[in-house]
């Protein structure tokens, strides 16, 4: 069965986001938007298809990372999140939440063994895509 596909997102907390996503626009180029910056790219299986990348600076103080302590949590592309969740719950790993289902994917968090909260993404990258042409969000590429 096929896992993890990519890396869909790096978040971190800091003490002023939107300094951040300025900082990162004006001295290393990236397109940023509210919610940080995507980068497209295409798919190595495929790549007549594109992939998307999140980086998303959140205030210090937010409880999304939460039960982890870590000021940081990765967002993992899946290829199945539902057979996978299956699996991860059979052996035992600790599921955060329920999975969500948004028009540009599904989204589970677990803990890995260190208590990381880890974010599983099966993406929609066509509708992801047009969420970002809707919020006026270009991508880094």
């Amino acid at each position: 069965m096929k896992k993890v596909t990519g890396i869909g997102g790096i978040f971190f907390k800091c003490k002023d986001p939107e300094k951040m996503r300025e900082w990162y626009q004006e001295h290393l180029g990236l397109n940023t938007s509210q919610y940080g910056a995507v980068f497209e790219w295409r798919q190595g299986a495929d790549s007549t298809k594109k992939g998307f990348t999140t980086w998303s600076p959140f205030k210090e103080t937010t409880k999304y990372f939460e039960p982890s302590a870590n000021d940081f949590m990765v967002n993992y592309r899946v290829a199945d999140l539902e057979a996978l969740l299956e699996e991860l719950k059979k052996a035992g790993v600790m599921i955060v939440d329920q999975i969500e289902t948004y028009d540009y994917g599904k989204f589970v968090h677990i803990l890995d063994a260190e208590g990381n909260k880890v974010e599983l993404w099966e993406p929609n990258d066509e509708e992801y895509e047009k969420l970002g042409e809707q919020l006026n969000s270009p991508t880094t590429k």
